[in-house]
């Protein structure tokens, strides 16, 4: 099921690059002939849902917006960025499927702590646990902190050095989704989010002394996803924070008080806007604007 899936979506992303061959030129001018097209993602986190709780797919109130998903034409893919399931069994992965086939878009899982509860089945069924792909010229890539404690080491941060290396001077905007929220620390500016666990993490990271410099060198806009939050309605179910060329987001669901998922919208000049979906409640735009909520503000 998974190769056919991934056959699918490199079909669906095939279609998804166009350019403009057909341009006009002086002998003085060389055009830029690439036409960028509107487009939008949505980005999902924790969608296992309420914790403890073994739903026949995804988070039921998530579930009640596949509709809402379908509608919207300019939506080519989604990404969960983890805890997609409670436990990694066949089970859980069969109706995890059965719900993303109802989507009618490709859909990308960034792995969480839960995911690999079967790290082997996972990979039998949808391949790497991290991976890049570039859909109408925006650079994607899928991390997966799991492999070593929250750290990206060894093979995975060659890889990520060489995506970058090669690829982000033909990019435009640069998306990295990963599961837990590896800008926390004790002792930043996000120390008082409430993320949903701190489960396998290292006493240090890497994130801030290897990691970060990477996109933060870039002249690329740079935006990073992160999907553990959101699990409990004491916690903090999204956030947004920006500084120079990198965009912290997480967003999550399961407490069902503010649950939520994030529609990314990208324009032909490749700005990027974001939708806040309540997923409680009949108000979609009932959690306001994601940007209102920054870390210490």
């Amino acid at each position: 099921m998974g190769s056919f899936r991934n056959r699918i979506i490199e079909m669906f992303f095939a279609a998804g690059i166009f350019f403009n061959l057909a341009s006009c030129q002086t002998d003085n001018e060389v055009p830029d002939t690439t036409v960028y097209n509107r487009y939008s993602f949505f980005v999902a986190g924790h969608t296992y849902g309420k914790p403890g709780v073994d739903n026949a797919g995804v988070h039921p109130p998530f579930k009640r917006k596949i509709d809402l998903i379908k509608s919207d034409t300019l939506i080519k893919f989604g990404i969960l960025t983890g805890d997609i399931v409670l436990n990694g069994t066949a089970k859980n992965w069969d109706e995890v499927d059965k719900d993303i086939e109802e989507l009618g878009v490709p859909v990308y899982f960034a792995a969480g702590n839960h995911d690999m509860s079967d790290r082997e089945l996972f990979e039998s069924r949808y391949g790497k646990t991290y991976y890049s792909y570039v859909y109408n010229n925006d650079l994607f890539i899928i991390l997966d902190p799991n492999l070593d404690s929250w750290n990206i080491s060894g093979e995975q941060l060659q890889f990520l050095t060489d995506e970058l290396r090669e690829k982000a001077g033909d990019a435009a905007d640069i998306f990295i989704l990963f599961h837990q929220v590896l800008w926390w620390s004790a002792d930043n500016i996000f120390s008082n989010l409430q993320v949903n666990s701190l489960a396998l993490r290292a006493d240090t990271i890497n994130f801030w002394s290897e990691v970060e410099p990477l996109f933060h060198s870039l002249p690329n806009s740079v935006y990073l996803f992160a999907g553990d939050v959101g699990a409990y309605d004491n916690g903090d179910e999204f956030m947004y924070y920006h500084y120079d060329n990198i965009t912290f987001i997480a967003s999550g669901m399961g407490g069902e008080a503010r649950d939520n998922f994030v529609i990314v919208d990208v324009q032909p000049d490749k700005t990027v806007s974001f939708r806040l979906i309540a997923l409680n409640g009949d108000d979609i735009n009932s959690l306001g604007r994601l940007e209102d909520y920054r870390p210490g503000q």
